[in-house]
């Protein structure tokens, strides 16, 4: 019987040496956030039922109503999701490996002459990939418990040559300081450094599969519906969640991600966002990320969500809830509907403002969306 350990430990080499003990035992990992409130960890950890229990100080502790995983099973990481109850991302070794290979070889990754840096919280993908990536080439790797510029700069002049980033913390360091960056997590910035790989994936993937418009070897990308599907080694074998294994993809190995994109003419994928956030006004679509896109451009916004609101008239109106500048005491409607109006369609512009005092994100810099 294979079990389930719980890391609930920062990142850091006593992470990593614990994940290739379990490893090395024939068990996998759940890697538990430890910035999360105590009784959101319970919550998790009582939904997806580990055996055990590995803290920051190595000391294991068993757990009732566990229950085992499958052989070959690798890792279950908990996504992202904002609603429902928590479940997890089982992920096989052979499903971990081929995506460590895969972008390594995407990326030209040489382990004589390249490091890893893994600064991203490890009990995301974005992060957690960092280290099986280097684990699985043989690269050299520094792991640090969170994201410190001064430390981020610190690594790359003793050798770092790759990293894994969202736009929050590429904002705070000069990216020349890397050969390759990875970004992703949100909507990259307007101007996108030479060094920077865009990529898209989701935990569901195992970390990326697109970089900068191009499928890794192996990924199969299909649009229906217009909805983006994707079948490839690297994905789950199921989720995890309240005493049972749910597999999601089709018969055939197809994964519905949810999210919307169309595939172009020249076989670029184009991403518009979560398939069930489109706000539908006057019979026309519009994709929130797209707007915030634009409108976080504004000089007096500092932050942008827009969501949707049901209208007699419309369907559902376009909303911008705002976060302003610091010093700035509002911002009139007509002024950011005119900031946008040469970059958006008409009916994508907002037809009302809430001011906000912040917004919440994910760990890894996403907007948390609530309709």
């Amino acid at each position: 019987m294979r079990e389930l350990i719980a890391l609930v430990m920062p990142a850091g080499p006593a992470f990593v040496a614990e994940l290739q003990r379990t490893w090395g035992d024939g068990d996998a990992v759940l890697p538990i956030d430890v910035r999360l409130p105590q009784a959101l960890q319970t919550r998790l950890i009582d939904s997806i039922g580990p055996s055990v229990i590995v803290d920051e100080s190595g000391t294991r502790r068993a757990r009732s109503g566990a229950r085992p995983v499958e052989t070959g099973d690798a890792l279950v990481v908990a996504t992202s999701g904002t609603t429902g109850a928590p479940k997890g991302a089982v992920l096989t070794h052979d499903a971990v490996r081929a995506s460590a290979l895969a972008a390594s070889a995407r990326l030209g990754i040489e382990p004589d002459r390249h490091r890893w840096l893994c600064c991203l919280p490890v009990a995301h993908v974005g992060g957690l990939s960092v280290i099986t990536r280097a684990l699985h080439t043989g690269t050299p790797l520094d792991v640090h418990p969170g994201f410190d510029a001064a430390e981020v700069q610190a690594a790359a002049q003793a050798g770092a040559t790759h990293t894994s980033l969202v736009p929050a913390a590429l904002a705070r360091i000069d990216p020349s300081i890397f050969e390759r960056i990875l970004l992703g997590g949100s909507a990259p910035p307007e101007r996108v450094p030479v060094n920077c790989t865009l990529t898209y994936g989701m935990t569901e993937t195992g970390s990326g599969i697109w970089y900068d418009q191009r499928a890794l070897d192996g990924v199969e990308v299909e649009i229906r519906d217009g909805q983006v599907y994707v079948r490839c080694p690297m994905l789950l074998r199921a989720y995890r969640s309240a005493g049972s294994d749910t597999d999601p993809k089709s018969a055939d190995g197809w994964f519905a991600t949810g999210d919307a994109g169309v595939l172009t003419s020249a076989g670029q994928l184009v991403v518009h966002g979560r398939g069930d956030q489109v706000i539908v006004t006057g019979g026309e679509k519009v994709w929130p990320e797209a707007v915030e896109r634009v409108l976080i451009g504004h000089p007096k916004v500092s932050d942008v969500l827009v969501v949707r609101r049901d209208d007699p008239a419309w369907g559902q109106i376009v909303v911008a809830h705002v976060v302003l500048v610091t010093g700035v005491d509002t911002l009139a409607l007509d002024e950011l509907r005119d900031f946008g109006r040469d970059l958006l369609a008409p009916y994508a512009l907002p037809r009302a403002i809430e001011f906000v005092s912040s917004l919440e994100r994910t760990a890894l810099g996403k907007l948390r969306r609530t309709c």
